[in-house]
């Protein structure tokens, strides 16, 4: 596999809350630092829902990319989606939670899914953005960095380290957003996997709780 682009953005104007987003992300060509806090010279402007070292990278991958496209009808630019990373290869739904990746010098490892917002619908001009992405079940995933270091687009990357079979997916946490009445099972085997701090608070809270 490889990194197809390295993608970073200033603060944008937007129809928001805030009036300014991070998710007008432009790739770079010069070596990037990625910390335990994300991309160097990035900016995050909702740091309530994004960042922080459980989804310090957001990665999306280039079959996720062809999907949209086709589904779409217009060729895309990489940073549409707010992605820090873009990778040749992989289906980001199919992806397990623990998987780690090695990118240039740098060690990720998936934590969560990407849950769509209303800045993305803004960021795609389209009200009703945020259910498509919903449906299409595309939605990239968040890392944590286990080590940093420089990467830039034509790094290679490669698995190196995988969840056994039958662990939780990215797909699965997705869908557990969405999901009104999660029962115990589905919590538990959430649980069984390195997921983001905040979302394994929150499962932890609602078994204590039942």
């Amino acid at each position: 596999m490889q990194l197809l682009s390295v993608n970073t953005a200033r603060p944008h104007p937007i129809a928001s809350k805030d009036g300014l987003t991070g998710i007008f992300k432009r790739p770079v060509e010069h070596p990037v630092h990625v910390g335990v806090l994300g991309l160097g010279g990035d900016h995050i402007q909702d740091t309530r829902n994004h960042g922080g070292p459980d989804q310090a990278v957001y990665v999306f991958t280039q079959p996720d990319y062809d999907h949209w496209a086709a589904f779409l009808g217009r060729p895309l630019e990489p940073g549409l989606f707010g992605e820090n990373l873009l990778i040749s290869a992989l289906q980001s739904a199919d992806v397990p939670i623990g998987t780690r990746l090695s990118i240039g010098e740098v060690q990720l490892e998936v934590t969560a899914a990407r849950i769509p917002c209303a800045t993305l619908a803004a960021r795609m001009d389209d009200p009703q953005f945020v259910k498509t992405f919903r449906q299409q079940r595309r939605p990239g995933f968040y890392a944590r960095v286990l080590r940093e270091g420089e990467v830039r687009a034509g790094d290679t990357v490669s698995v190196e380290a995988q969840p056994p079979a039958g662990a939780p997916t990215v797909l699965d946490a997705f869908e557990f957003f969405y999901t009104k009445s999660p029962g115990r099972e589905q919590m538990e085997h959430l649980l069984s996997a390195p997921i983001a701090l905040k979302l394994r608070v929150w499962i932890q809270e609602q078994l204590a709780g039942a």
